[in-house]
């Protein structure tokens, strides 16, 4: 709380978030990337809205995601939408790159979590940097990391070893393997975490085709096994 005329005139920051969206999945396959995360929005513990999609291109050679609180996220849309303006304004040919947005959103996060207001989300952002894949992530904290397969929520618990199991078996994915890996997850997901949801996002950004997003996606999903299950 900031008390700037004492305390019968404060300010009361964000204590948590409200609305939110779960897990995202992304992957590196030997030409790009591929990013997903389910449609569903939480108002707390409910179901609410069940088409918030979270995977935004930023230009041809970049992706933003987001988990967390679903207003802060469109909050940092609309920032980094006005930056790419100012970036075009400058008409130098330079357009905005994933390390440049990446170490960006690390100082704007970083600022506003030293403020005692974070802003409540971990973003996912992959990209083409110099003809090479660029996958990186930060959280409300701004701390900052970057790696051939990141989840967030409740995915970097379940999904997370399960991409690095593969990328031990096979370093060298194409398109369709890391897709259908990333689909897989996503399957695994909706059976495991309380809120997800069968509908959600893809994007893909490429070496040789840019950014592609693709939506609604429905989870491949069977509950068969449910009726052998006894004791809970």
């Amino acid at each position: 709380m900031v008390f700037p005329d004492g305390p019968s005139n404060f300010k009361q920051f964000s204590q948590g978030p409200v609305t939110t969206s779960t897990s995202l999945v992304a992957l590196t396959y030997n030409n790009g990337i591929v990013v997903a995360g389910d449609l569903l929005a939480s108002y707390g513990s409910l179901a609410r809205y069940s088409n918030c999609p979270r995977i935004v291109k930023i230009n041809n050679n970049l992706l933003l995601a987001a988990s967390g609180d679903y207003a802060d996220f469109q909050f940092v849309k609309n920032l980094v939408e006005q930056k790419v303006i100012s970036e075009e304004c400058l008409d130098d040919g330079l357009p905005l790159k994933p390390k440049a947005l990446y170490c960006w959103l690390t100082r704007v996060l970083y600022n506003r979590r030293s403020q005692m207001d974070p802003l409540w989300n971990n973003f996912i952002i992959a990209g083409i940097q110099d003809g090479e894949p660029f996958l990186g992530t930060v959280d409300k904290q701004g701390t900052a990391y970057e790696d051939k397969a990141i989840c967030t929520g409740y995915g970097a618990h379940i999904a997370t070893p399960l991409l690095r199991d593969v990328l031990d078996k096979t370093p060298q994915l194409d398109m369709a393997e890391a897709r259908a890996q990333v689909a897989r997850c996503m399957e695994v997901l909706y059976y495991r975490d309380a809120r997800g949801y069968d509908k959600y996002q893809q994007g893909t950004v490429d070496v040789n085709q840019g950014v592609e997003i693709q939506s609604p996606l429905a989870v491949t999903h069977s509950w068969d096994i449910a009726y052998s299950i006894n004791g809970y």
